[in-house]
C-alpha cells in the first residue's frame, strides 16, 4: 500500500469515530431524558403529559403566536423544540387551573422553555406585536440554568 491509502485509512477512522461519537452523545443525551425521576416518571413522560391534557385547551390565536415563535428554529428541529415548548406551556397552564391557554401563558412557556439565548428574539417578536415585555421582566432575568430543577418554587417566589 502507498502512503496515501495509509492516510485516507486513517482519515476515514478517524471520521467514522468521530460520527459514532457524536451520534452517540445525542442518544446518551435522549436516555437521560428517559429515565425515570424521583416521582417515578421521567422528564418525556411529564411533557407527553402536559402535552396531551391541554390540547383541548389552545386556540387557535395562540397556535398561530406559538409557530411564529418556533419559526427561527431549522426545519429538522422544530417539531422537537415545539413538543418541549408545549410541554412547558402545559405545565404552566395547569399549574395555574386555567380553562385556556392564553397568549400569557404560551409567552411565560416559551420562557420557560427556551435558553437564555432565544430571549432576544421573543422580545423583538413581542416588540413587533406590540405586547408589553414588563410583566415577565422576572423570568427573563432568569437563565435557563438556573430554574431548569426548581422553576417552580422560583416562579412562586418572583410572583
Amino acid at each position: 500500500m502507498s502512503i496515501i491509502d495509509d492516510i485516507l485509512i486513517i482519515l476515514w477512522g478517524i471520521l467514522l469515530i468521530s460520527l459514532m461519537g457524536i451520534g452517540g452523545f445525542f442518544m446518551f443525551r435522549k436516555f437521560l431524558k428517559q429515565l425515570p425521576k424521583e416521582d417515578g416518571n421521567s422528564n418525556m413522560d411529564w411533557e407527553e403529559y402536559y402535552v396531551n391534557n391541554t390540547k383541548h385547551m389552545w386556540r387557535e390565536n395562540e397556535k398561530i403566536l406559538l409557530e411564529e415563535l418556533v419559526a427561527p428554529v431549522p426545519e429538522l428541529f422544530r417539531d422537537v423544540a415545539r413538543h418541549k415548548i408545549v410541554g412547558k406551556i402545559g405545565e404552566v397552564a395547569l399549574k395555574k387551573e386555567n380553562n385556556e391557554i392564553t397568549q400569557e401563558i404560551v409567552i411565560e412557556g416559551y420562557i420557560l422553555a427556551t435558553p437564555k439565548r432565544d430571549h432576544k428574539f421573543l422580545r423583538k417578536k413581542l416588540k413587533e406585536k406590540e405586547i408589553d415585555v414588563a410583566p415577565y421582566n422576572h423570568l427573563f432575568k432568569l437563565s435557563r440554568s438556573d430554574y431548569a430543577d426548581n422553576w417552580k418554587a422560583r416562579y412562586k417566589k418572583t410572583r
